[in-house]
């Protein structure tokens, strides 16, 4: 089974906000962003995600503009995959609003697939206010096919002996995997529908693409053996902003660095990580880019020490020209910090402390309930002092 959240962080938004209901709403940054997500009503103008903020706005200049608020995506997203895994041990999450389920062995408990797949939908939206969309098939790769067929909001169970007719009249192009660079590969034969990769033998897709041209040849016959796999762990959290205006100010720099570290930290306590390495990236205004990583003596969760490594590599990086985009990622991440150090810092305990303070007083009163004092701006959007 593969479960996909419909237009998730917009959908949220006009969730917690009824008078959005019906209305087109963007997710995003600055005006010099990019959209994160768009409402099913923004999609209708062609807004789409990762397209560049200023793009969207021209084509949907009615479009409701809100920030990012990954704290409470996280949450109820978080919220969905518990509902899973009270189904089903082997969930594999793929990102924050989509994942694959393996129902082997469940019937006795809960049900056919058929029957199953409706009561999730349920489930979910009675605990998250959320449409979802939901694909159940005999693979992974069908799965997530089928979870797109009847999008938003949609149920499709796709069964063995359907799978080639259902295949067969769909553009070549949704099969994952399938780049720009292969698809021009497609087209100097003519395929243009997955019925038309028959047209030859497996062996010649693989002597002009590769392992990739095999892979197309299993996928056009709905083959995917991949198994689903719990718990897959990330290589790394990442938080990074296009800024309003190129700029070199330290000031300004430093203050979008502290909002980053405490998205950061906020995920990592949130998922219990720890970071071991922080690095700092920076793209000029010439676009060119640069990256920057530190170890820590510790790995931690700690807002503040993400914060320190970041700006102290700030510091000593040379600013011969303004900065368009800033953005920290944290790596080197386990479960447990290492042994204690025989000299811990003194400090670490009480930035601990604050931090569990301080998202306990979020989760209680919203994150804009409490700011560290540098990321405090007047209303007509001047730096804090």
């Amino acid at each position: 089974m593969h479960l996909d959240m419909d237009a998730f962080y917009a959908s949220v938004e006009q969730a917690d906000d009824p008078t959005l209901k019906g209305q087109p709403v963007i997710v995003g940054g600055t005006t010099r962003g990019v959209v994160s997500a768009a409402s099913y009503e923004a999609r209708r103008y062609g807004v789409r995600s990762a397209m560049p903020m200023v793009t969207a706005r021209r084509l949907c200049p009615q479009a409701v503009v809100l920030p990012v608020r990954m704290d409470r995506y996280l949450e109820l997203s978080e919220k969905v995959m518990a509902i899973l895994r009270d189904i089903s041990p082997l969930v594999e999450q793929t990102s924050i609003d989509e994942a694959f389920v393996d129902l082997s062995g469940t019937a006795r408990l809960f049900g056919l697939p058929a029957e199953l797949a409706p009561d999730v939908k349920r489930q979910i939206l009675a605990q998250t206010s959320l449409t979802c969309s939901i694909g159940v098939a005999p693979n992974k790769f069908l799965a997530k096919m089928a979870s797109e067929r009847n999008k938003p909001d949609g149920l499709y169970i796709l069964e063995e002996r359907r799978v080639r007719s259902f295949l067969r009249p769909l553009p070549v192009v949704r099969i994952p995997g399938i780049g720009p660079k292969t698809e021009e590969v497609l087209k100097k034969y003519n395929v243009y529908k997955v019925e038309d990769v028959f047209r030859y033998p497996p062996e010649f897709w693989e002597s002009h693409l590769g392992r990739q041209g095999a892979l197309l040849y299993e996928r056009a016959l709905g083959i995917d053996p991949s198994p689903v796999v719990p718990d897959s762990e990330p290589k790394s959290f990442g938080a990074e902003d296009t800024l309003p205006r190129d700029t070199r100010d330290l000031r300004v720099l430093t203050m979008w660095l502290l909002s980053q570290a405490e998205r950061l930290g906020r995920e990592l306590r949130l998922s219990n990580w720890f970071a071991g390495k922080v690095t700092l990236k920076l793209k000029f205004a010439d676009f060119t880019q640069r990256t920057k990583t530190v170890s820590l003596s510790e790995p931690t969760q700690a807002t503040q020490t993400i914060f320190e490594a970041a700006r102290h590599q700030l510091q000593e990086f040379p600013l011969a020209l303004d900065v368009r985009l800033i953005g920290i990622a944290v790596s080197f991440l386990c479960r447990n910090p290492s042994q204690p150090t025989l000299f811990p810092d003194p400090d670490h305990r009480r930035r601990e402390l604050l931090d569990r303070a301080l998202d306990a007083i979020r989760e209680k009163f919203g994150q804009p309930s409490v700011q560290r004092a540098g990321l405090v701006a007047t209303a007509a959007g001047r730096r804090p002092r």
